[in-house]
């Protein structure tokens, strides 16, 4: 037994000596599009914004003022109600008869086949007109010259595609604790340094900045692919990179925020639909995953607590790696206290909750509700890219 744990905690601190502090250096290489000067208007191209908004009454008109006001010279913005209950349809009417650069497309009934937020993108981008193509959410606030500053590092990075980490707005302990670690884990998970090299599978895709080519979305497909796809916007990074177009992820912090969900429980329930879905509906997938984060963030933890000699050696350096990347991510990206790293492992624990129970709802209503609308877990599981 005791040269089972040797063994298992002396392959935790490899892995966080090799992929750890790979990705870790890797992250210190991402572009920051503050690096960028703003494109002058002979190297703006067209661009369309889209996003589908439902039910967005309370967060919309301060992020429709902050897409008004950017600088930009050949701008439209393409939005679309997609079956909204509340004000949301009224709100982008008055904002559109006010500003000739915003388009309204109402969409009252989901055809088959379909989930409601790729159906809506999809709309967008039919009724949009842009060499370049922005998706966004309804929710995300803008700086002006983020587009000039965007236009400008994708023509000199020769890209087809440009995905952006933005600014989430936290408040309280443990939101900056649950939301440190998932960026954290994120940035773990999908080596975003990589996105950039053609021989790489990966691939990013972030739901409140989605930047590229008409041709590169029309070559990858469109939203056609993605018709049944929860997890849409990272699965458009995949189409787009297996497509062959070249992608890149950057940093877009002071240009790009955005307040997701409030407060622990609404992170939680927030994200039900999604964990289930990014394991693609295999529950073999989401007990790995459970693992991984237990036995990456977890153990280490406890082996440096109740350890002796070499586990505890292993653990320490486990920890120590884990820690500083953590808050590296923490102080640097998400721009909170770096000492929220020395809770990893609550985070941890609280995503694996929050798998468990995405899993759970899913497989016991048989499928997932969203935007009022039930999905059978069948349908689900044929729709994953």
């Amino acid at each position: 037994m005791h040269l089972f744990w040797l063994l298992l905690f002396g392959s935790i601190a490899l892995f966080w000596l090799t992929h750890g502090m790979r990705v870790a250096y890797g992250a210190t290489r991402l572009p920051w599009v503050k690096d960028f000067p703003p494109a002058p208007d002979a190297q703006c191209s067209s661009i369309s914004i889209l996003f589908a908004a439902r039910d967005e009454q309370e967060k919309l008109p301060a992020a429709l003022a902050t897409l008004m006001e950017i600088d930009y010279p050949n701008l439209e913005v393409i939005a679309v109600d997609d079956r909204s209950r509340d004000a949301t349809g009224r709100i982008l009417d008055e904002f559109a008869a006010a500003h000739p650069c915003l388009r309204v497309v109402h969409v009252a009934e989901l055809p088959a086949g379909w989930l409601g937020k790729p159906h809506a993108l999809q709309k967008a981008y039919e009724a949009s007109t842009g060499e370049w193509l922005l998706f966004t959410d309804a929710d995300v606030r803008f700086k002006a010259d983020l587009l000039r500053r965007a236009i400008a590092l994708t023509k000199q990075r020769k890209l087809d595609h440009l995905t952006l980490f933005g600014e989430l707005e936290m408040a309280g302990f443990w939101e900056k604790v649950l939301l440190t670690f998932m960026g954290f884990g994120f940035h773990l998970a999908t080596n975003s340094s990589r996105v950039n090299n053609p021989h790489s599978r990966a691939y990013v895709g972030v739901g409140a900045f989605q930047f590229l080519k008409r041709s590169a979305y029309e070559g990858s497909g469109t939203h056609l692919r993605l018709a049944m796809e929860v997890v849409d916007d990272m699965k458009l990074g995949k189409i787009v990179k297996q497509s062959g177009f070249r992608s890149e992820v950057a940093f877009g912090q002071d240009f790009i925020a955005l307040r997701w969900h409030a407060g622990l429980g609404e992170l939680i329930r927030g994200v039900t639909k999604n964990f289930f879905a990014v394991a693609g509906y295999s529950l073999a997938i989401a007990a790995f995953q459970i693992a991984g984060l237990l036995a990456l963030s977890v153990l280490p933890f406890a082996g440096l607590i109740f350890g002796q000699g070499w586990i505890r050696v292993f653990a320490a350096v486990a920890v120590f790696v884990a820690v500083c990347f953590h808050a590296g991510i923490a102080a640097v990206v998400m721009r909170v206290s770096p000492l929220y790293a020395l809770a990893q492992p609550i985070g941890a624990v609280l995503m694996s909750y929050m798998i468990v129970r995405s899993a759970f709802v899913t497989v016991r209503q048989g499928g997932i509700v969203w935007r009022d609308t039930f999905y059978p877990l069948e349908e689900l599981r044929r729709g994953v890219v």
